[in-house]
This record gives structure tokens, C-alpha cells and sequence, in this order.
């Protein structure tokens, strides 16, 4: 039973919502003759009977239904207090709520799942793996995953890698049949495989840097996805071309299934961070978690 010295009232609380000295007793790990005792003594000592007992039933006296509706919040919020202070003990334990792009959850959590288990089996993730750009404090996340151009102000950031820059691909088949755009606005004549981003009515413009700014570009297609990796592996197929992070798509240029494009006119940008509010007193299961990723964080 927890935080000794309201014992008698916890076990209260249990008879009333149980209906059963029984069933209270086994939830409390009492017998229930204990638990009888408990009961009479803080009767006693309040001078009011608080349950009304019956060969086969447990009610609640009026006295008994005034100080349940009084003390089951207070109780509540004493475990809630004690759940906070124990956020101080030497091992990290609790849980962590994560909001990840997916780009970065591929890059610098997937990779680390393993390792950050073993060594804090008591700390939980809770990671939700979504493009849309969001609140988080609003959203109820501890620590996020984003990108340094949608950085919010008030976060504090930590920069994970190096710039990062996307690039267009396509496969080669594509480029027999249709040859290669000479600049963005070639574009405008191919077929583009374009992607939505979450939580936005129209598919993403692509980004280049020509003539020392940078332009967007409305490229339009035959086919739009929600996940990046669709497109690319639509790229793969030879549908048309795809636009993507370059380090993701590079394994596929280096086994000759997709042909980089228009790479003088793609410039890097800020890449990933890990960003979360600005805190006095950081949850040690929460500064574990930021801890290993920054000590795990690679360039791509």
C-alpha cells in the first residue's frame, strides 16, 4: 500500500469503489479480516460509520459518500506529487513522449532503440512518427525531432549532423524515354512524382538555389503520395522524378538505379535537430534519452 499514513484511508477508498471487502482486500494485498480492522479503527477515530455492512453487500453511509468525494482527489494528487519526486531517484525511469519526422526517425532513433533499452530498461519511449509540423508542448511531446528551418524560437535546439540537401532523381529508364530537365523550370515539361506534406491541401513545392536565392518550383505529375518513400520507389520504377533528401537517395544512385538531376542547382540547408522546451528541472529519464541521442548522433 503506498504513502504510509493514509493507509486506512486508501483501504476506505478501495472497499467503497469495490463494493467488497473481498475484492478490496485482494486488490490491496490484505486479508480481509485486516481490512475489516482498518476499517472499524478509522470509524472510530473519525466517531462516524462510513459503511454500512451486510451479509451481502458494502454500502456507503451518507458520511461515507462526503469524505470519498473529498479525499479520492487528494489522494490522486499525492501519488501524482510522489511520481514527481521520484523522477530524482539515481535511475532513470519513467516515460518519454517523442514526436519523430520520419527522416530523422530513420537516421537517429531507429539505430539507437536497441542500445538506449538495454541501458535504461526502465524508462519508456513513446514515439510518434509523423511529417506534420506541429506544437509540441500543445501536442502533449516531451522531445522532438525537426528541421532546423521550422525550428520554433522558445525550443531549445540541438543540432544533429551536418547541413543536408535535397536533390531530384530518376531512374535511368525515365531519362531514355524523356531526357534530363536542364534547370527547375524544365520541369514544368516532365512527369514529377510530388508529395504531400501532413496536415497541407497541396502537395510541396521543391526547393532550389539558382542565381544566389533561393525559388520554389510548382512541378506538377501524374502521381502524388503522403511518404516520401513511395515516391522514391516510384522513382526506382521509372514513373518520373522524385525530389529527396540526397543522402537517403544515394545508395540507390550508387547502385545505378536512379541518376541524380539538377544538382548545381540544389544547395544544403540547415539539417535535423533535436529540439524540446526550456526547463528548470529536466526528468532525468527525458535528459538520458536527450543525452544518448546527441552521443549518438552521426553525419548521415
Amino acid at each position: 500500500m503506498k504513502a504510509s499514513g493514509t493507509n486506512d484511508l486508501r483501504a476506505f477508498v478501495a472497499v467503497a469503489e469495490q463494493g467488497s471487502f473481498s475484492k478490496a482486500a485482494e486488490r490491496l494485498g490484505l486479508s480481509p479480516s485486516s481490512l475489516s480492522q482498518i476499517i472499524r479503527a478509522l470509524e472510530e477515530r473519525l466517531g462516524v460509520r462510513l459503511l454500512q455492512r451486510t451479509t451481502r453487500s458494502v454500502a456507503l453511509t451518507e458520511a461515507g459518500e462526503r469524505l470519498l468525494l473529498r479525499i479520492r482527489p487528494a489522494l490522486d494528487e499525492l501519488d501524482a506529487a510522489l511520481r514527481d519526486v521520484g523522477h530524482f531517484r539515481d535511475r532513470p525511469a519513467g516515460l518519454v513522449r517523442v514526436r519523430c519526422l520520419r527522416l530523422a526517425f530513420r537516421t537517429y532513433v531507429e539505430r539507437i532503440l536497441a542500445a538506449f533499452h538495454d541501458a535504461y530498461p526502465e524508462i519508456t519511449l513513446d514515439i510518434l512518427v509523423d511529417d506534420a509540423i506541429v506544437d509540441l508542448v500543445a501536442g502533449g511531446f516531451d522531445v522532438g525531432f525537426t528541421l532546423g528551418e521550422v525550428l520554433e524560437k522558445d525550443m531549445v535546439g540541438v543540432k544533429l549532423g551536418a547541413e543536408i540537401r535535397q536533390i531530384a532523381v530518376a531512374a535511368p529508364s525515365y531519362i531514355s524515354r524523356h531526357g534530363r530537365p536542364a534547370t527547375p523550370k524544365d520541369l514544368h515539361g516532365h512527369n514529377c512524382i510530388r508529395w504531400r506534406w501532413p496536415g497541407r491541401s497541396l502537395p510541396y513545392n521543391w526547393e532550389f538555389f539558382s542565381n544566389g536565392t533561393w525559388v520554389e518550383v510548382e512541378v506538377d505529375g501524374s502521381l502524388i503520395v503522403s511518404e516520401q518513400q513511395m515516391a522514391i520507389d516510384a522513382a526506382v520504377e521509372g514513373i518520373g522524378i522524385a525530389f529527396w533528401v540526397e543522402h537517403a537517395v544515394q545508395p540507390l544512385i550508387d547502385e545505378g538505379k536512379l541518376v541524380p538531376l539538377l544538382q548545381d542547382h540544389s544547395a544544403p540547408f540547415p539539417g535535423l535537430y533535436l529540439c524540446y522546451p526550456r526547463q528548470r528541472q529536466m526528468a532525468p529519464a527525458l535528459r538520458a534519452f536527450i543525452d544518448f541521442v546527441k552521443a549518438s548522433a552521426v553525419t548521415p
